[in-house]
């Protein structure tokens, strides 16, 4: 399987849970997760490359 259908999955199967589980996030929230993510191999990248991915995640 692709990374892209690992993490299009995960999302989604996370997200029906959750909102299942607390209602009041249908209401607040239009959507659970950004369409981004990240995806490279262990050893070809730093730690704080990743970091900083998390952290402009946030200002999306």
């Amino acid at each position: 399987m692709s990374p892209h259908f690992i993490v299009q999955q995960l999302k989604g199967y996370t997200s029906r849970t959750l909102r299942q589980e607390f209602p009041a996030l249908r209401s607040r929230l239009p959507t659970l997760w950004t369409r981004s993510y990240y995806v490279e191999s262990v050893g070809h990248i730093s730690e704080s490359v990743i970091k900083k991915y998390i952290k402009e995640q946030k200002n999306v």
